[in-house]
């Protein structure tokens, strides 16, 4: 592994971290399930704004200033998913491989190639 590489597991590392930060500044009382979940709507609503009013949200419509704070909102989102996972008991990995194999039974690539209706509408 070199040095630019994610841990084993960089979920478990982020988890790992956020309870560093969270139990440093005595917040474990306010990270509860509900709160996380507003807190996560919350950071994505803030990652929306960075989009609004653009044609597409490209690449190439976006300034210096607004990369850095979609990268920051991200990864406000991406913090408060880990501990929302965490404080639920939920593997995140697991999830996400569960979720795409769901995904992939609703939606079969040889059916819905470039259809982006909902799987009931087909």
């Amino acid at each position: 592994m070199t040095s630019s590489s994610p841990p084993e597991d960089s979920l478990i590392a982020l988890r790992d971290l956020t309870r560093q930060f969270a139990s440093e500044r005595q917040w474990q009382t306010f990270h509860t399930p509900k709160n996380l979940a507003m807190a996560l709507s919350v950071e994505a609503a803030e990652l929306m704004e960075h989009f609004q009013w653009l044609v597409t949200g490209a690449e190439h419509e976006l300034d210096e200033p607004a990369r850095t704070g979609i990268r920051h909102e991200l990864a406000d989102v991406l913090l408060y998913l880990v501990q929302l996972a965490d404080k639920t008991g939920v593997d995140l990995h697991a999830a996400a491989l569960e979720k795409i194999a769901l995904n992939a039974q609703k939606y079969p690539a040889a059916q819905v190639q470039g259809d982006a209706r909902k799987y009931d509408r087909y």
